[in-house]
């Protein structure tokens, strides 16, 4: 199994039965050959009889394990995401850690596993729609962002009452954080610039270009802060 937190733990986990450990096994086994299958092709193309036929199974006992392809992309959804999340509480619980802390947390998951990154940042799947439980786990990766820059001091800067003003009527996004409207504001810049320079990265356009894109994410990481 690839170093992607897939939850290999909490799907084998202790203190179940055998059949449902063996269940839980061969689940992490299928999302594995998906995760193969994304890397070659694409979720679009992700397809359980593919997969059924590599592990030696059935059709019809693939999908005891996951009833359709909606089902096994939001298995590999909530992996990504929950691994993310874990990622970045513990980057926030570190000694000394900060919004820098976060960042380069970010940037060292997704240089791990490009695959898992694009599955949630890159282009939605064709006719896929990811249920309620998916934003909830997406949704703690900002709040434990806005956690990091509700406990820095206001950065000098620039005003920008338009966009605030907006943000304090728009702040869905923030799942109810109390976090004023300007600290919405620089944790969303944050996350749109971080997410914008790793995009291009990890999809090789800056490939030819002969600078370091680590660098790059640096120095835009420290207008930033």
């Amino acid at each position: 199994m690839g170093a992607d937190g897939r939850q290999a733990m909490a799907d084998t986990g202790t203190g179940t039965t055998p059949r449902e450990r063996y269940r839980a096994q061969v689940r992490t086994e299928i999302k594995d050959h998906a995760w193969q299958q994304i890397a070659t092709a694409g979720a679009s193309a992700l397809s359980l009889n593919a997969i059924a036929k590599q592990m030696g199974l059935s059709g019809p006992a693939l999908y005891r394990y996951f009833a359709n392809r909606d089902e096994l992309i939001t298995a590999l959804i909530r992996d990504a995401y929950r691994s993310l999340a874990d990622t970045f509480r513990a980057a926030a619980e570190s000694p000394g850690a900060d919004v820098t802390a976060l960042a380069h947390a970010l940037r060292g998951w997704a240089i791990e596993d490009p695959q898992r990154y694009f599955l949630i940042y890159g282009t939605p799947v064709p006719g896929y729609h990811a249920p309620d439980d998916v934003t909830t786990i997406a949704s703690e990766i900002m709040t434990t962002l806005l956690d990091a820059y509700a406990a820095e001091l206001p950065a000098v800067g620039p005003e920008t009452p338009q966009f605030d003003e907006h943000l304090a009527d728009h702040r869905q996004w923030a799942d109810g954080h109390p976090a004023p409207p300007a600290t919405l504001h620089r944790a969303l810049s944050f996350w749109t610039r971080m997410h914008g320079v790793l995009s291009l990265e990890l999809a090789g356009h800056f490939t030819g270009m002969e600078f370091d894109p680590a660098l790059l994410f640096t120095a835009e990481l420290d207008e930033l802060t």
